[in-house]
């Protein structure tokens, strides 16, 4: 019996992935004459190279996700009751902060091709002293209470995606010293914090730095709620990060297969969306990622005269 049992199993096995391979010919045939933009644009992505010590892919082996994967694996799709995504800034924001909150607004609006509203900022009292601690000076807050106790609660009219963006440091653990930002992809809620993205104080100078690395971080972590998992193929902005350095590094793009997934999601306007990327990067002066949209403009464009 054991032996017919796993005679069976190994068939099964077999009808699976042959039934996998099947499906996923039958998405490439079904994949409209829009998908010759991924194909178009391909030529754009940087591959990887081979990580190096302090690197996240260095210390992490990750299978990636291809867009088979992605197509038939299940994610959230917006609908006509869920289709905002949210912005929660939790404390006291100067200027220049609200600033960056304000573009970081019309980015994730023009990045996701879904309507984004910035929330009242809420104060840091809604902490309680049990999940604050003072680290290297400063103040930290438990980034579990904002997720768990404050932004799970919240219930926003048509919300897809909720996102908390607080001004203090924010800390996992008792035995970690800090964490970028926390999520909950199954609740479609995260807290990310801005205090480390602008060495120590934000100036008109390092503004555009700063910034990029907010836009980066925010679109990567709403990108998951999406159900787009690390890209470890291209350099695009799913890479997965270790440091703020890596970070830098990284570009703001999403390649060719990422955008791939986050179109058959949404199903938005590929041109439309590179064309409003273009003239966001132009307006803020942020030049490299300028340039990234542009070599993608002119390679759909080009292609389109052959």
């Amino acid at each position: 019996m054991k032996k017919i049992a796993i005679i069976v199993f190994i068939l099964l096995c077999s009808c699976n992935k042959e039934k996998l391979k099947n499906t996923a010919k039958e998405i490439r045939k079904d994949i409209p004459k829009a998908a010759l933009y991924f194909t178009q644009i391909k030529g754009n992505d940087v591959k990887l190279g081979k990580p190096v010590y302090g690197d996240w892919l260095f210390s992490r082996k990750e299978k990636g996700q291809t867009f088979e994967q992605y197509f038939l694996s299940k994610h959230i799709v917006p609908t006509k009751d869920e289709n905002i995504i949210y912005i929660r800034p939790i404390g006291n924001f100067n200027s220049l902060q609200k600033k960056q909150i304000e573009l970081l607004n019309e980015y994730l609006a023009i990045f996701f091709q879904l309507k984004t509203k910035t929330l009242k900022s809420i104060s840091n009292d809604v902490v309680p002293n049990s999940a604050r601690r003072m680290m290297f000076g400063h103040e930290q807050l438990l980034a579990g209470y904002l997720l768990d106790d404050v932004l799970k609660k919240e219930k926003p009219a048509n919300r897809i995606a909720l996102m908390g963006l607080s001004e203090l440091d924010l800390y996992p653990k008792p035995e970690w010293n800090y964490v970028f930002g926390l999520a909950s992809y199954r609740d479609k809620v995260g807290v990310s914090s801005i205090y480390r993205l602008q060495d120590g104080e934000l100036t008109s100078e390092n503004f555009n730095v700063c910034l990029s690395r907010l836009l980066k971080i925010s679109s990567h972590e709403i990108g998951h709620m999406f159900g787009l998992h690390h890209c470890i193929n291209a350099d695009c902005v799913m890479n997965g990060s270790n440091s703020m350095s890596e970070t830098d590094k990284q570009s703001i793009r999403l390649c060719s297969v990422c955008q791939q997934k986050l179109s058959s999601c949404i199903k938005y306007d590929d041109r439309k969306r590179l064309a409003d990327l273009e003239d966001y990067f132009k307006r803020n002066n942020m030049t490299p990622e300028f340039l990234a949209m542009k070599k993608d403009a002119e390679a759909v464009s080009t292609k389109n005269d052959l």
